[in-house]
């Protein structure tokens, strides 16, 4: 059975700020002071660890009264108002893919003398892997996902590899999930993020995406429906379109505190690795749980233990924990 990660954990908590939350919620609509004293703290120290919970709608404090939400009803607050977005990026992606079987059909037959055909093709079957990580290796420019449900496929840790490869080479990924991967799928989110994956949320994704650069997208013949028919779109006009349909529901998803930076920048990759190590993961266990290589955690283990300056990973823990990394 895969690692469950708790709600909190996703969230971008320690076990610590895990338990002081449910503490608090325990308490929930209890005075300022009671719950201060509960917990051992001053009623300016309550307010002073609240604060993180506060901005992420977890705990509100109003009248004196400390009043707590769990963190499923919190993010279901965060996303809930994205329904609507979500519903317009469809309909536009539907509009799309009706229109593409008529640009395909002036592509061929009765264009205009001189013109040249829509590039786009319909692909059944094949390599699916082996295609994605091609491309993601041969294109440039950024990668851009919607990812409804990718994360059950076993290709999975194939896909992320070359995700790697390619923001450690400089490019950009940023990637949309529905919010039941929060919880169905929190170790693959963790995996691409630890990659560098930039991972925002909303309440459901109207089909799978995958954009690369401006060389080529891939996306269902039917959109929302899942065969083994691909429609791959190499217009770069085409592209550009959807990338602008990315982009639109981009701006409206919901960013992930602990996956991702609100300013767009490499995830803290080292946080999500020495938790594992922290937790006494082999090498093995967490490419396992990060859909990660052998080779490629071995390398970022030893590059974290060189950057803390230690020989050991006990060392690891202790120095990671007095610098606030953990």
């Amino acid at each position: 059975m895969p690692r469950r990660t708790n709600a909190l954990a996703v969230l971008g908590f320690s076990e610590a700020e895990a338990a002081f939350f449910l503490d608090v919620l325990g308490m929930s609509g209890s005075p300022v002071d009671t719950v201060a004293a509960a917990t051992s703290r001053t009623s300016e120290e309550l307010l002073e660890d609240l604060k993180p919970f506060l901005a992420l709608g977890l705990v509100s404090v109003a009248g004196g009264v400390v009043t707590g939400v769990s963190p499923a009803q919190a993010v279901n607050r965060l996303i809930g108002s994205q329904a609507e977005a979500v519903r317009r990026v469809a309909e536009r992606l539907d509009q799309f893919s009706d229109a593409i079987p008529s640009l395909l059909a002036a592509s061929w037959a009765g264009r205009p003398e001189g013109s040249d055909p829509v590039e786009a093709e319909v692909l059944t079957g094949g390599d699916i892997p082996t295609m994605l990580t091609s491309w993601i290796r041969q294109s440039d420019g950024d990668l851009l996902w919607f990812r409804p449900d990718q994360w059950r496929l076993p290709h999975e840790s194939a896909v992320t590899e070359a995700v790697a490869e390619a923001i450690e080479q400089g490019r950009q990924c940023r990637s949309i999930y529905p919010a039941r991967a929060l919880e169905e799928a929190p170790d693959a989110l963790a995996a691409r993020a630890l990659a560098g994956e930039q991972v925002r949320v909303v309440a459901e994704l109207p089909t799978r995406l995958a954009i690369f650069g401006r060389t080529a997208a891939l996306l269902p013949e039917t959109l929302g429906v899942t065969t083994n028919r691909r429609l791959v779109i190499r217009q770069p006009a085409l592209v550009d379109s959807l990338r602008v349909l990315f982009e639109l529901l981009w701006d409206q998803a919901v960013v992930v505190p602990g996956l991702t930076s609100d300013q767009g920048g490499r995830a803290d990759d080292r946080r999500l690795l020495l938790q594992q190590l922290a937790a006494g993961a082999r090498d093995e266990e967490i490419a396992g749980a990060l859909g990660l290589s052998l080779r490629t955690v071995r390398r970022r283990v030893a590059a974290v233990m060189a950057e803390l300056g230690v020989e050991t990973r006990f060392q690891a823990g202790v120095e990671a924990v007095r610098r606030g990394w953990l």
